[in-house]
């Protein structure tokens, strides 16, 4: 009621400006929607509503179909399940990379900072190239294991800006002087007190972390051969583009019909199967995550 009073009482440009601005809002929110709702409702119709194109939005002859086949194919699991390993293991070696770095620069005391942050910003813009890289990663046998998805990508320079801008301007000096008077050693202010103070920034590093460890396969086609050390990323790549499926995999089919819709139900299943753990990363880091994303911010 009270908005409806509001919009009377506006200027008549105001209220164009606000109907056009609530319909752009609105058609954007479709566009970015309606794929998403595609491919949900798809993974759960039946197969060949699915070929047939009878699905809109809603699940057309629901079935858990898909979700059983993507259960049963191996390499899907085996994709997943190394895409959680070089998630979990990577980002942490990401944070505590970051933080390591980024605390000492942040430090005024620290002369050499302005220095040794060229040096890392230099990186950003500049770099040896693919060939170089996978040089470096094969001479220190890192080819073909686990830790080439891991120690190539372990800091990121704009994550570690980020985090050292936060760190000078959240964390004042005298904190660690007021430290220091009660004995406390450069590492114990480091662990006890800078850490749970970074957690708004530590959030928002494990998001940008995280999201890009999920989806990354162009490091995995580069230094990976073994198919049982490839992430999910390659295998919906597979399934997506190159449409290797492997239908053995999913059960015996009567005709090419049925084969065809079991393929299709397979890709929008493991669509959705893939999206999941990022999508639960963004509740668990929500606490925090505006406060860390508006670091640097002008305040009004």
């Amino acid at each position: 009621m009270n908005h409806q009073l509001k919009f009377k009482n506006m200027r008549t440009g105001d209220k164009i400006f606000d109907i056009l601005n609530y319909t752009l809002l609105t058609v954007i929110m479709v566009v970015v929607l309606y794929p998403v709702l595609y491919i949900v409702a798809a993974s759960f119709s039946d197969p060949q509503a699915v070929v047939s194109g009878e699905v809109f939005i809603l699940p057309v002859r629901p079935t858990l179909r898909g979700y059983e086949a993507v259960f049963k194919n191996k390499k899907i699991l085996t994709g997943f399940a190394n895409s959680v390993y070089y998630l979990v293991v990577g980002t942490l070696l990401n944070l505590v990379m970051t933080m390591l770095c980024a605390y000492p620069l942040s430090r005024k005391e620290f002369r050499a900072r302005g220095g040794i942050a060229m040096f890392f910003v230099f990186t950003m813009y500049f770099s040896g190239g693919l060939v170089p890289s996978y040089i470096l990663v094969n001479s220190l046998h890192l080819t073909n294991t686990r830790w080439a998805m891991i120690i190539p990508s372990a800091m990121s320079t704009y994550n570690m800006i980020i985090c050292r801008t936060y760190m000078s301007n959240s964390i004042p000096d005298e904190m660690y002087e007021a430290a220091q008077i009660d004995g406390c050693t450069p590492w114990k202010y480091f662990l006890r007190i800078v850490t749970p103070l970074c957690k708004p920034i530590l959030a928002v590093l494990t998001l940008y972390y995280g999201v890009a460890k999920w989806n990354d396969y162009y490091t995995a086609m580069i230094y990976l051969r073994d198919d049982t050390l490839m992430p999910l990323t390659i295998v919906m790549k597979e399934i997506l583009i190159q449409n290797k499926i492997d239908m053995t995999q999913i059960g015996n089919a009567s005709n090419l019909a049925k084969l065809q819709g079991m393929s299709e139900l397979l890709k929008y299943s493991t669509i959705v199967v893939a999206s999941v753990p990022v999508m639960l990363l963004y509740p668990l880091v929500q606490k925090h995550l505006v406060k860390g994303v508006m670091i640097g911010a002008v305040k009004g």
